[in-house]
């Protein structure tokens, strides 16, 4: 693959910026074609849609944050010379081409995209049919500025493939293709992995957890749970879960307080039957496969556990393995807690919604990896490299 110069790819990423501002009207007008062809009730997925002035701003944001970033190709990793005389350089080496494969959200179709493209990789875009007039106006402002800068078309493309399609490309892929990112909900991860012939980095899945120890504090305690469950649902960083110790003091009122706090916010509550009986929702959870769920909806389930080990059996038992809180003024447990939970961030007495690449100081993120090869958690500009080998000798033979 061909390597571009910094200067290069920054004036391919100014130019998109200028494209973005210069059609925002168009953009917005094709999204709202996609929202009146919008059918069902899945009231995460129409949020992850919506394109406005404030989320055009955000997209030019993005590429921005990523033109002043560092160029993170050509990095030297490590230096050695052995005894022998061989001179052994790792360097950071780009992927070569990332397919991202993401439903709904056309913000992805910019976001991902600057990422791949300032890391020197190729990408192809395979949006949802509910995004496709978004995503194609998205998508000419990138050629517009490719094209500007003399580069061509196929650095930056959207693939216009149906399920069965889009099932024999991963099977047989037409073109190189060297890591794949589904960006979406369980289904489509499994569909991708099933299907998939090259690296599959799964993201995107939520299902978080918090426990609330014995000693938690109230005041730590309702805000937390609150802003983790209520500042965007339809995030994969929101909260599903709640968890409280039996052996809290005052178990009976918290639990309340949890549940009445929640209810403001119009979160509707399943519980475990020793909850039922002190709280007002009679809505029970029968079956264990509900603690395995990611809602994306305004529903949450309460339930209880009998210590620090019950809880991290349970989490680590049932979550997605995203992000998990503990609530707890013990800071030894905290520790025990944040080290033996086996999830991409662990929080103490913190609202899971800080797990993103721009609260994180990552900065424009291309997904949350939830996968433990390669990299878990925010995926920057810094992580969409691999490395390479430079091995400069002067005839050396191996004996």
């Amino acid at each position: 693959m061909k390597r571009l110069a910094t200067t290069k790819k920054d004036e391919v990423l100014q130019s998109m910026i200028d494209e973005l501002n210069k059609n925002r009207t168009s953009i917005i007008e094709a999204n709202k074609k996609d929202l009146q062809a919008f059918s069902g009730d899945d009231q995460a997925l129409y949020d992850r849609l919506v394109v406005d002035d404030a989320k055009v701003d955000d997209m030019i944001r993005a590429v921005k944050e990523v033109k002043l970033q560092e160029d993170p190709v050509g990095n030297v990793i490590s230096e050695d010379t052995l005894p022998n005389g061989l001179k052994i350089t790792n360097k950071t080496a780009p992927f070569g081409t990332i397919m991202i494969i993401y439903e709904s959200r056309p913000d992805v179709t910019i976001e991902a995209a600057v990422l791949a493209f300032k890391a020197n990789n190729k990408i192809l875009l395979k949006g949802g049919k509910e995004a496709h007039n978004s995503n194609e106006e998205l998508v000419k402002c990138w050629h517009k500025a490719l094209e500007s800068n003399g580069l061509e078309h196929d650095w930056i493309q959207y693939l216009k493939m149906n399920r069965t399609e889009t099932q024999e490309f991963l099977r047989n892929p037409d073109q190189p293709l060297d890591l794949i990112v589904p960006r979406g909900g369980e289904r489509l991860i499994n569909f991708v992995k099933e299907h998939a012939k090259c690296a599959v980095l799964v993201s995107g899945r939520g299902n978080n957890f918090a426990y609330v120890a014995p000693d938690a504090d109230t005041k730590k305690v309702i805000p937390v749970i609150v802003n983790a469950k209520t500042d965007k649902i339809s995030g994969c960083n929101a909260l599903d879960k709640v968890l409280i110790d039996k052996n809290h003091p005052h178990f009976k009122e918290i639990s309340r307080e949890i549940e009445s706090e929640l209810a403001k916010h119009d979160i509707k509550i399943v519980a475990t039957n020793d909850l039922l009986e002190i709280l007002e929702t009679k809505s029970r959870i029968d079956d264990n496969g509900v603690w395995r769920e990611e809602f994306l909806s305004k529903k949450a389930a309460m339930g209880t556990v009998d210590g620090l080990e019950n809880a991290i059996d349970f989490i680590n038992t049932y979550s997605g393995g995203h992000s998990n809180i503990i609530l707890t003024e013990n800071t030894e447990d905290a520790s025990t807690f944040m080290e033996q939970i086996d999830s991409a961030a662990v929080y103490h007495n913190a609202s899971t919604r800080f797990t993103d690449g721009g609260q994180m100081g990552v900065g424009a993120e291309l997904a949350i990896s939830t996968d433990k090869l390669h990299h878990r958690g925010p995926l920057g500009l810094k992580q969409l490299v691999t490395n390479k080998y430079y091995v400069l000798g002067s005839g050396q033979i191996r004996e």
